[in-house]
């Protein structure tokens, strides 16, 4: 009865809908992978997800026709790899009734927000470097994560398959925060080492703080200890990668914030530090 009784709670708090998100010109198949071994650890369906769009072409003199050409040829070359990602991703999960496929025209990162409401987790890869990035093409990890309104995965460079006994929680008493807690519960409830991590002056009120997330995760069954680090030796984003290799971290979960609400590209140090470190899996919630 007891085994049963763990049995239906793990299933109560798998994800049920992961959404994997593609990009038009890299190499699909390693996602793909990732995305289908993780819906089937956690008996989940999988939408795959892809969109482009064409870039502006100006027209030359008084006649508009070859802009107009060459908008089109854009077009159709998104339309035609859209078909072959549907092609090999549905080939990669064998055809499988919990599998779907979704391709758009449109800007990526908008139009990847928008279908994000059919998911609990979205599932993404390793940002390439800001000046490679051609926001026709790819998606804007900054953006997807203030806009999505879903948690988002991003995959270790390797796509070693998660199994995340090892969990660390960057943690700051904010809002962002305390969603990025609750959101990957599906992972806490099997890890056997979950840390929460703060980096500061180790003040009273962040040990307590820190001490409520320990109790707020008890409830639910997982096991966690805390660690407060004072921030003044070193910068916090080099502590806390610090502290996920040391635990040997599968998982590294923090909120995805920036200093200023105006420009929301202007991410904070180490919610930057963290998105750009590709040799864990790294999930942000905001």
């Amino acid at each position: 009865m007891a085994f049963s009784g763990q049995m239906q709670k793990a299933r109560a708090m798998s994800f049920k809908t992961i959404m994997v998100q593609l990009d038009v010109d890299v190499i699909a198949a390693p996602r793909i992978s990732f995305a289908w071994d993780l819906a089937q650890r956690h008996e989940a369906d999988l939408i795959g997800f892809c969109a482009a769009e064409g870039r502006f072409v100006m027209p030359s003199g008084p006649d508009d026709r070859a802009a107009a050409r060459a908008m089109w040829c854009q077009l159709e070359e998104i339309e035609n790899r859209l078909n072959c990602l549907k092609e090999e991703f549905l080939g990669t999960v064998n055809g499988s009734n919990r599998a779907s496929s979704r391709g758009e025209i449109g800007n990526p990162t908008e139009r990847l927000a928008f279908n994000a409401r059919a998911a609990d987790l979205v599932v993404t890869g390793s940002p390439m470097p800001d000046f490679l990035v051609d926001h026709h093409r790819l998606v804007d990890p900054d953006s997807l994560i203030l806009s999505a309104g879903r948690p988002i995965l991003i995959a270790s460079e390797t796509f070693a398959p998660i199994e995340p006994e090892s969990v660390l929680i960057a943690w700051t008493d904010t809002r962002e925060a305390r969603r990025a807690v609750a959101d990957p519960m599906p992972f806490l409830a099997g890890a056997r080492d979950v840390v929460i991590a703060t980096v500061d002056g180790g003040n009273s009120t962040s040990r307590a703080s820190a001490a409520d997330v320990e109790r707020f995760l008890a409830k639910h069954g997982v096991s966690a200890r805390s660690e407060v680090v004072d921030g003044c030796r070193s910068e916090p984003a080099e502590i806390l990668l610090q502290i996920g290799q040391d635990i040997a971290a599968d998982l590294i979960v923090l909120g995805g914030y920036g200093h200023s609400r105006i420009r929301e590209l202007a991410f904070g140090g180490v919610t930057r530090s963290i998105l750009q470190a590709g040799s864990f899996h790294r999930l942000i919630s905001n």
